[in-house]
């Protein structure tokens, strides 16, 4: 029976790449001069450092331009509050968005339910399984979790005939 699945992965090589980039561009950027400017990457989040919180933005601004170079998608970013530290520097962790979470996998299963096209759609894990009977209505299934869900980076992966 053909399936797939829908994933939200992101291309950790790629990221990383993007942020040797960023953190290179922002060592030699004369704005940044004698500043304390830098990303750091942690397990599942980036953590911006600068001085103040203009800066900070101008930081931010620098990562996403590397990684849509790179063909990362930044909607994969969750930016978290702006935090003071020591003096009047400023820090900001960025969380990476991997997988589908329960609530996104509910919404994409429903989706696919309430358009009556004959597919299954199940959670398994952190992707969502659609299996069908036909490949082209597999196809109509991506066509529609396209259009319905914007706001997360989604791929379909593991097509199976």
């Amino acid at each position: 029976m053909p399936s797939f699945d829908i994933v939200s992965e992101v291309n950790q090589v790629e990221l990383r790449n993007a942020l040797e980039q960023s953190n290179k561009e922002i060592t030699n950027r004369f704005d940044f001069k004698g500043s304390d400017a830098r990303i750091e990457l942690g397990e599942d989040n980036l953590t911006l450092y600068a001085d103040d919180e203009f800066k900070l933005g101008q930081v931010y601004d620098v990562l996403t331009a590397k990684l849509a170079k790179r063909n990362v998608d930044v909607r994969c970013l969750d930016r978290g509050d702006i935090e003071k530290v020591s003096g009047n520097k400023a820090k900001q962790v960025v969380t990476v968005k991997e997988g589908v979470a329960g609530e996104l996998a509910k919404k994409i299963v429903r989706v696919i339910k309430d358009s009556k096209l004959k597919v299954q759609a199940s959670i398994q894990g952190e992707a969502v399984r659609v299996s069908g009977a036909k490949r082209d209505v597999l196809q109509e299934a991506i066509a529609l979790v396209r259009k319905s869900v914007t706001d997360v980076p989604l791929q379909f992966n593991n097509f199976r005939d």
